[in-house]
């Protein structure tokens, strides 16, 4: 059975993701900062006659996220995909964003995705085969207010093309997406933030997207179930946008 680990699975794109790639059969390790959290995506997945497995992971620290990996592929049998989807938001213009702030987000994002990835790889690189899917952003582009989560994005979208360069020649494909507005607790926050409703904030969305709506988490796990099968066996270093045309 193939076995894929998603980070910041507990919620949001990360659980649809998860649950996704359980309809196509993979076995899943659940990842959160919070393990007790991952129990309804875990419960979820078992209902469609999976395997799933809790792991609560801080994946800005090295020894969690190498044994969080090691755990998953000792107890599910082997680790075939990874998915670095584990993010927070920390907006703010520059001239008020804290170090704290930075840090936090580049750590997440970035520090994160290159932990990961370096833990799977040890299992991949032997089994010469694998595929990683990372999770960048429409504001790897620039977006007012976030400096810091932008510069992450697009660091992602580096990170993407180097490592496919690097492990392509052990058969494992490196791809990310790129998601536009997607409704979920995050963007919700952001409403909340700027100081009006989450319903608005879709509704302004949907207005100046071609596509005439708002994401939903299931479209960007739908992109990655693709990045993540054997149709995808010759892409790799791709970043590809799943915003509605947002940014045309």
């Amino acid at each position: 059975m193939t076995v894929a680990f998603v980070t910041g699975a507990a919620r949001g794109i990360g659980a649809a993701t998860a649950l996704r790639l359980a309809a196509d059969g993979a076995a899943i390790a659940v990842a959160d900062i919070d393990e007790n959290a991952c129990a309804a995506t875990v419960d979820a997945i078992v209902g469609l006659g999976s395997k799933a497995v809790a792991i609560g992971c801080d994946v800005t620290d090295e020894a969690q996220v190498d044994a969080a990996v090691d755990r998953a592929a000792a107890e599910l049998g082997s680790l075939d995909i990874l998915v670095n989807n584990a993010g927070v938001l920390r907006d703010n213009l520059l001239f008020k964003m804290s170090v704290d702030d930075w840090d936090t987000v580049m750590g997440v994002h970035l520090r994160g995705a290159f932990l990961c990835s370096r833990a799977a790889q040890r299992h991949m690189v032997p089994q010469r085969s694998g595929k990683i899917v990372n999770t960048s952003s429409v504001s790897a582009l620039g977006n007012r207010g976030q400096a810091n989560y932008a510069a992450a994005k697009a660091g992602i979208q580096g990170l993407t093309r180097t490592l496919a360069m690097e492990l392509g020649p052990f058969g494992i494909n490196v791809n990310a997406v790129a998601p536009g507005f997607i409704a979920t607790e995050m963007t919700a926050a952001t409403a909340a933030r700027m100081g009006v409703s989450a319903e608005d904030l879709q509704a302004k969305t949907a207005e100046i997207t071609p596509l005439r709506r708002v994401g939903r988490p299931e479209d960007i796990a739908n992109v990655v179930s693709f990045l993540a099968s054997d149709n995808a066996a010759f892409v790799t270093g791709q970043t590809i946008y799943v915003d509605g045309g947002r940014r045309l």
